[in-house]
């Protein structure tokens, strides 16, 4: 039997994701929005979280390994004074702090003390499984299990505002950190406990807050029949060299074969270079890598090809 194949349109459609509302549920408005099942989202947003959430649609879902694992951004606002079992404002309150909170002083030295490359200790109210199970899972059967620490990278974090109990940050990091642990990590070095009460994705790799759009005005162009228009195109979001092929070396491409082009189409591109073949209307084809034969290699395929 001929498997009908998923048309319409690909690219990338980034998200304002609202409050309240979990990765999935947005991805299943998005599943309604755009007719398909194939897509999928760069990175878990927590329900309490707003802002940035990258959606993959269609072909664009085989293009998600180059264009994940770049740094987020965020702006948090921490509650001083307790901690909750979530670590966030959703939460039961675990612990309490009774005393003075610290100056904005002794707040900045100890924001300070995260920069540059640490270890967390993943949150067990959290989609990472151990023996196969979601540690929320087990955190909302009651149970709690040793997590090893991973090491993350905060490359910038900013003290914006400090009303105590409430403190505002601005924060550049790398993919895996978990901002609830950061917060819970600053109150404990404070000596005062903290969580956190409100966090917005400003940036997620190369997608950032001005190419989101918010869940209603994506309602609306579905409904209008627009939505389409509101896709990034593949080509601009990997951001990298173009090659655009003639018929027969598209074909071979197509078909997985390797490429050798003239160093006038290289460029300057070396071994271990990466580039995206194009046909000669523009649609994209490929992943090229240049290999030490300075042989084209595909990397990845679009089914469109």
């Amino acid at each position: 039997m001929r498997v009908r194949r998923d048309e319409g349109p690909s690219g990338f459609l980034v998200v304002d994701k609202p409050a309240g509302r979990t990765s999935h549920d947005v991805v299943d408005a998005a599943r309604r929005w755009l007719g398909t099942r194939r897509i999928g989202h760069l990175g878990t947003l927590d329900p309490l979280a707003t802002g940035v959430l990258p959606l993959a649609v269609r072909d664009a879902t085989k293009l998600v390994p180059f264009v994940e694992g770049g740094r987020k951004r965020y702006e948090a606002q921490i509650c001083l004074g307790f901690e909750t079992d979530t670590l966030d404002a959703d939460g039961r309150v675990t612990e309490r702090f009774a005393g003075a909170l610290p100056e904005a002083s002794a707040v900045r030295a100890a924001l300070a003390a995260f920069a540059g490359e640490i270890l967390q200790v993943p949150p067990m109210y959290s989609a990472i499984k151990q023996g196969g199970i979601p540690l929320h899972r087990l955190a909302r059967q009651g149970a709690a299990v040793e997590r090893a620490p991973r090491p993350v990278t905060i490359h910038a974090v900013e003290l914006v505002a400090y009303a105590p109990p409430a403190l505002d940050i601005a924060l550049e990091c790398s993919p895996g950190t978990y901002v609830r642990v950061l917060a819970s990590d600053l109150g404990r070095r404070l000596g005062c406990f903290g969580h956190v009460v409100r966090l917005r994705r400003t940036a997620s790799g190369p997608f950032t807050l001005a190419q989101a759009r918010e869940a209603g005005v994506l309602e609306q162009a579905a409904g209008a029949g627009r939505i389409a228009e509101l896709l990034l195109p593949a080509v601009e979001v990997l951001g990298l060299p173009q090659v655009r092929l003639d018929a027969d070396d598209a074909r071979r491409v197509g078909h997985g074969g390797e490429l050798r082009l003239a160093p006038t189409l290289l460029g300057a591109a070396g071994p271990g270079d990466r580039l995206v073949a194009l046909d000669a209307a523009g649609t994209l084809l490929a992943v090229l890598e240049v290999g030490h034969d300075r042989l084209l290699r595909p990397l990845r395929v679009l089914a469109g090809s």
